[in-house]
């Protein structure tokens, strides 16, 4: 079932997490421990929507200013272990755009928030018809290669264009700046085109290089 902007709610509570990327339609597992991110858990779990906005401090940095764009997941599944931590996973339904943040009685970071600019988040999956698999998967191995990464290939070879970019796009050992400048790519064209220039910018800049690779 598509879901439509208007029935997306106008305010978010913000879990800002730096290096953490989310997209619409994949999958991001969190591990929540402070008071204040349980507490938020708790909330969500209350709303219909139960969405919570993934959004990265600006520098790294777990306080702060934040960065104005970032995604909402839903909340489709979670555990609790023995010590009190939950292992929760988001599902990304739609970036956003920080309009302002609230201020109020909640431990966590609460934003009035606006979904218009990232209306097409809520179609369908987005092809990216140049996208020439071939040579990308050649430079990717030698990024992996590189970085001491290890993968399924084949998998690869087959998984659809979206689910294929977005996920290296979550799952490489960027930069948080990189991985904001690949969440605002504004279709998926750009961001494998942003993803590529990244990765043959690690591999001229040494490779397996912590400063380049973390």
């Amino acid at each position: 079932m598509l879901i439509k902007t208007g029935d997306l709610p106008e305010t978010l509570p913000l879990f800002p997490l730096p290096g953490a990327l989310l997209l619409p339609r994949a999958r991001l597992p969190v591990q929540i421990f402070e008071p204040r991110f349980l507490q938020m858990l708790e909330d969500c779990l209350k709303t219909r929507h139960r969405l919570i906005g993934m959004v990265q401090p600006r520098g790294g940095q777990q306080a702060g200013q934040l960065n104005s764009v970032g995604c909402a997941g839903r909340l489709t599944a979670f555990t609790e272990t023995d010590d009190g931590r939950y292992m929760i996973t988001l599902t990304g339904i739609s970036r956003f755009r920080i309009l302002r943040e609230l201020t109020g009685f909640t431990p966590y970071r609460r934003a009035e928030i606006d979904w218009a600019e990232y209306a097409a988040d809520l179609r369908k999956p987005e092809p990216d018809e140049s996208f020439a698999r071939a040579p990308f998967l050649v430079l990717l191995r030698r990024f992996f290669a590189a970085a001491g990464l290890s993968t399924d290939w084949e998998t690869m070879k087959d998984a659809e264009d979206e689910l294929l970019i977005d996920s290296l796009a979550m799952l490489l050992p960027l930069s948080p700046e990189d991985k904001q400048a690949l969440l605002e790519a504004p279709t998926l064209r750009v961001r494998r085109e942003t993803l590529e220039t990244l990765i043959e910018f690690a591999l001229r800049s040494g490779g397996g290089d912590d400063e380049v690779l973390q």
